[in-house]
């Protein structure tokens, strides 16, 4: 993630806070001293810093905070609650039309992003509000951005309306409007032309462009990767197209994030997207107090348990629920959960959205190797229809041997797989029909871990401790499912 670095340094800056019983007027001064760098270093505008910093001054002074009772949580919920302000409070849903089509411009700088936003943001609104999207390709300059949308058009079953590289742009834009009316597209995307740099042609024919579609959105895609410039590229664009909204892509870069903490507080524009990945639904809805609470290293529950939503399926979910309550799992729906998992992103990234897991010691370095995983898929893969369906049946040595060597994985890999693979079937069992009391005494003897999670502490792949960062997360999972197929019953009974 994009903030990892200035989380590290704003965790580090307020942990001094929260080891003290008695938070003095000094420590604040040079917490506040190591917030301002860390914000400065991770690229953030030297005014919207200042500012920050002496809001949260003002008000942990105005409020009596350092006299009061936990003097380090109450600056904590400060920075907070200051870091959310400064991103713009709330997200910010994009402008629609009263009558159709919405009209959307995308502008920005060549290389930020913008043409695959375009077909990101198209997609999402045809799976979220089965719209029918419409995509006009607008910019005959940069090489090859005619056929990369068009490509993308394909890829999301989205019509493109282009012209060729050999007709003006205006024109392009005023016969797709004219198309989209035809199609009774309710969305359509003008995918503007981009430069190198801002200068005074690209802007003239932007002002046109918007004069003949008179937009209901003109958002601007800006690459987080490119610091300070950002801002400087946000202030350009805004001042001469009035722009509505932004996007950031390219937040799982190795940046510094300093951007996305500038461009709301110096345009007044909001941040409504951002991109974090490189598939075609990899772009999410900016929510500043979610952003905020992962800069503190405060996780971000609600956007995981959105991504389990929407990559879970849920029928599929509850008969697995049920095989577990049953204690009838088996391999096929292990690698069928393992998928599921795999699906929503990198584990890693993952398990810093749980609260206190972000500047977790056991994740700074963590790095979850696929290989891990393909190693486990192998060991199933390498097993009969018949083993996959009765893990019973690979208790005989001379199955685990075959195993091994059809997945080229030492014999000893396999028995601990397996073993591990069992434990976790009965510990399910007893959570899904309401037994937690033993499950921390399980999870121990499992070394707190789950096949299919190489790679984390307690887990395949790299050993770890009982009772640590996989057990923590496998509590939370087991009772959220337990309490979930729970509610599904009492539907039912209704």
């Amino acid at each position: 993630m994009a903030f990892e670095g200035l989380t590290e340094r704003l965790q580090n800056a307020l942990s001094g806070l929260r080891r003290k019983g008695k938070v003095t007027d000094a420590d604040l001064r040079e917490t506040m001293r190591e917030i301002r760098v860390a914000l400065l270093e991770a690229d953030v505008n030297f005014n919207v810093v200042k500012d920050f910093v002496r809001n949260v001054r003002e008000r942990a002074a105005g409020a009596k905070v350092l006299d009061g009772l936990n003097p380090a949580q109450q600056i904590v919920s400060i920075v907070n609650e200051e870091l959310t302000a400064m991103m713009g409070e709330s997200d910010v849903p994009l402008n629609k039309s009263p009558k159709i089509p919405t009209v959307i411009m995308m502008v920005g700088l060549q290389g930020a992003g913008k043409t695959t936003t375009a077909g990101k943001l198209a997609l999402k609104l045809k799976n979220e509000q089965n719209a029918r999207p419409l995509m006009i390709a607008a910019d005959v300059y940069r090489p090859a951005a005619i056929d990369q949308l068009k490509t993308l058009g394909e890829q999301i079953d989205v019509p493109v309306f282009e012209m060729g590289t050999d007709v003006n742009p205006r024109e392009i834009v005023r016969q797709g409007m004219a198309k989209a009316a035809e199609l009774k597209a309710d969305y359509v995307f003008i995918d503007a032309a981009g430069r190198l740099q801002i200068d005074e042609a690209l802007m003239q024919e932007l002002v046109d462009v918007k004069e003949i579609a008179q937009p209901d959105e003109i958002l601007l895609v800006v690459d987080a990767m490119t610091g300070q410039n950002a801002v400087e590229t946000a202030e350009g664009f805004n001042g001469r197209l009035d722009i509505t909204g932004v996007v950031l892509t390219k937040l799982d870069g190795d940046t510094r994030g300093g951007a996305a903490l500038s461009i709301r507080a110096v345009t007044g524009k909001p941040i409504k997207f951002v991109g974090q990945g490189e598939k075609m639904t990899d772009l999410d809805i900016f929510y500043p107090d979610r952003m905020a609470s992962r800069i503190l290293g405060m996780g971000d529950l609600l956007t995981l348990i959105e991504k389990a939503q929407k990559d879970f399926d849920e029928k599929q979910a509850e008969v697995q629920m049920e095989k577990m309550r049953q204690n009838t799992f088996d391999f096929n729906d292990f690698i069928e959960q393992m998928e599921q998992v795999q699906n929503m992103g990198p584990i890693e990234d993952l398990m810093k959205m749980i609260p206190g897991m972000a500047n977790n010691p056991a994740l700074k370095n963590l790095k979850v190797d696929p290989k891990d995983i393909a190693h486990i898929k192998a060991v199933v893969m390498s097993m009969t229809p018949a083993e996959r369906e009765d893990p019973e049946l690979l208790k005989r040595p001379s199955r685990k041997r075959r195993l091994a060597a059809g997945a080229g994985r030492p014999v000893e890999e396999v028995n601990r797989m397996l073993k591990q693979f069992n434990q976790m079937k009965t510990m399910m069992s007893k959570v899904m029909n309401g037994d937690t009391g033993q499950m921390e005494q399980m999870m121990n003897a499992m070394g707190g871990g789950m096949p299919g999670m190489g790679g984390l502490p307690g887990m395949p792949g790299m050993g770890g401790n009982g009772g640590g960062l996989g057990q923590k997360v496998q509590q939370m999972a087991m009772k959220r499912m337990a309490r979930q197929i729970q509610k599904n019953k009492k539907k039912r009974k209704r």
